[in-house]
């Protein structure tokens, strides 16, 4: 795409990913599932112990899609690249920018020395299944998640 720009996120960008999270949960029908705030996001990301990192890629100028990632540690594999979201706006997908970003993925996890990348999707996310299919992905099945939410933590 001629007029997109892949970068490194930035804290001024924060506002606009968490819009892009709030689609993505409205996608994957949990419209209120979100319950970060702002001023937590910024913090995970840009504080003084940043959890996350994340690429953005612009279109026209306005970001219309990033890909957040942390890094995971396995027993049994080492550290790993872990792809949170990988999202770009509706409007703009079937454009190549899905592609972009998870190829600068693909590098950054050759780049630190990752043993590999890995992510979820969800199972009746076909288009999502597609896309990763194209670059041969093992998509485990049995595995089910697991979670303790804030108030259950706090509650025990």
């Amino acid at each position: 795409m001629n007029n997109s720009v892949l970068r490194a996120a930035v804290k001024e960008d924060c506002p606009r990913l968490l819009d892009l999270v709030i689609e993505l949960a409205i996608f994957e029908k949990e419209p209120d599932a979100v319950t970060v705030t702002l001023q937590e996001f910024e913090e995970a990301g840009f504080g003084t112990k940043p959890v996350w990192k994340a690429f953005v890629v612009e279109a026209d100028g306005n970001i219309v899609g990033f890909a957040l990632y942390y890094v995971r540690y396995s027993t049994w594999k080492g550290q790993r690249l872990y792809l949170e979201d990988l999202v770009i706006t509706e409007a703009w997908r079937g454009k190549g920018l899905g592609k972009l970003l998870f190829d600068r993925l693909i590098q950054e996890t050759r780049e630190l020395g990752f043993s590999g990348m890995v992510w979820q999707v969800l199972d009746w996310n076909e288009p999502a299944i597609k896309f990763y299919n194209k670059y041969e992905a093992n998509i485990e099945a049995g595995w089910l998640n697991a979670a303790l939410s804030k108030e259950q933590v706090n509650n025990y």
